[in-house]
């Protein structure tokens, strides 16, 4: 809107909290605006007194540390020059190849231009490259996709050449390399920017799991096994590296962070599941191989069993959960199989049973700033079940997922019933017999 109006001659000032100075500057820029005129104001907004929020306005802008209401008029007044209207492009791709180094001089290189998570790399040499390469019949001028960090920032394109480059960076093999390029094609980056500090959890099924040893029992989801925390880890690179950066404070505002953003993949064990697989329920036949991927690793509720009170446990995690993230679970195959004993003979009867006792009183669900963000506007459209839940009274007790937002996968070692509660929406999904 400001960009619109200043293209029609019309001076606009954004008005930002100070914590998001330099993305706010980054975004200006990368949409060539980089004169726009911005002011700010001090975070945080939310639950301030209406004193405090006016102190806000009539102190100084914490970034120019010029009184703020001055900084707004003087941008509201001033014409704009030429200056401010042409706007400026720039160059959005990167060099193919870097002048020769030493590995020192690299590797410091890679670590200042944020093309590392901050670990050592394997170097992408033309030759460790064209051997990765190797592990897919597909050219490597082929575009693979697209990724952007976050909506407001424009989509990046990338090939089949340079997924291979931070393949070798992340240590993968060639044998791996078909899962990563159809991770890579899913759309959905590992490096996403929210102030919710969100992560991407992959899930791996099919032959593939087990031609190039991908670990679905002890240890599952830790760093137990090469394949696992090399895609993982391959993934994640090369979402920071082909969508513009994942810098914070300029393309990433998780407050808190989060650890699965360093490598969350992981297999399923369908051969010890007493259930269809994953990809199944999703659409693909039983002997392809395919990655979905969840979006979110936000919060982690864990039990045992089923146990005599497994009923009362799992309703009180469904009801700690935040209910814009629908959850994820990882049930390792014993307590799978106990489910099933108890007459969930198939995931969806579980899965029903999650939705219908994950409640919450109306007032506690729409007192949150993400629900009022993304399902108030379609509550108020009319949009079901969105509708019925805003016309709930305050301390009614509604239903705030969808059988089909919950989701649920086997997995673990079978040395303890054991289950995890993750947030995990599911964003993507993607043939790896398609990327071999």
């Amino acid at each position: 809107m400001a960009a619109a109006l200043e293209l029609d001659g019309v001076p606009t000032v954004a008005v930002h909290t100070h914590v998001f100075a330099r993305l706010a500057r980054a975004t200006a820029l990368a949409n060539g605006m980089p004169r726009m005129r911005q002011s700010f104001v001090p975070q945080p907004v939310v639950d301030r007194t209406p004193d405090q929020l006016r102190g806000y306005i009539e102190g100084a802008d914490p970034i120019s540390k010029r009184p703020f209401v001055q900084e707004v008029i003087e941008g509201l007044t001033k014409p704009l020059d030429q200056e401010d209207l042409q706007g400026l492009s720039f160059e959005r791709t990167t060099p193919r190849l870097l002048e020769p180094d030493s590995s020192e001089n690299l590797h410091r290189l890679f670590f200042e231009n944020h093309w590392t998570d901050f670990l050592p790399v394997v170097l992408p040499t033309e030759e460790r490259v064209e051997r990765m390469l190797k592990g897919t019949k597909l050219p490597a001028d082929k575009v693979v996709g697209r990724l952007r960090p976050a909506v407001f920032r424009e989509f990046w394109e990338f090939t089949v050449e340079k997924v291979a480059v931070n393949a070798v960076m992340a240590g993968a093999r060639p044998e791996y390399f078909p899962v990563i390029l159809a991770l890579a094609a899913s759309g959905v980056t590992a490096r996403s920017s929210s102030t919710n500090s969100f992560a991407t959890i992959s899930v791996v099924n099919g032959p593939i799991r087990n031609e190039i040893g991908m670990n679905s029992g002890i240890g599952v989801m830790g760093p137990y096994n090469h394949a696992n925390a090399a895609i993982g880890r391959a993934y994640s690179l090369l979402s920071q590296n082909l969508q513009g950066g994942s810098v914070p404070g300029e393309t990433y505002m998780g407050s808190l962070g989060n650890w699965y953003a360093y490598s969350a993949a992981f297999a399923e064990a369908e051969e010890r599941s007493p259930w269809e697989p994953l990809h199944v329920q999703k659409g693909f036949k039983p002997n392809e191989s395919a990655v979905c991927v969840f979006f979110g690793g936000w919060y982690t509720h864990a039990g045992y069993g089923p146990r005599a009170t497994w009923q009362e446990k799992m309703r009180r995690c469904l009801s700690a959960v935040e209910q814009y993230s629908p959850p994820l679970l990882v049930l390792d195959p014993i307590a799978a199989c106990g489910f099933a004993e108890l007459g969930f003979d198939k995931k969806q009867k579980l899965i029903d049973w999650c939705a219908e006792n994950a409640r919450l009183p109306a007032r506690e669900y729409w007192d949150n700033q993400w629900i009022q963000y993304l399902n108030r506007p379609r509550a108020v459209a009319g949009v079901e079940p969105y509708a019925s839940r805003l016309r709930a009274k305050p301390d009614d007790i509604i239903q705030i997922f969808e059988p089909e937002e919950i989701n649920i996968v086997v997995a673990g070692g079978e040395t303890q019933g054991a289950w995890k509660m993750i947030s995990g929406a599911l964003r993507g999904m993607a043939s790896v017999d398609a990327w071999r």
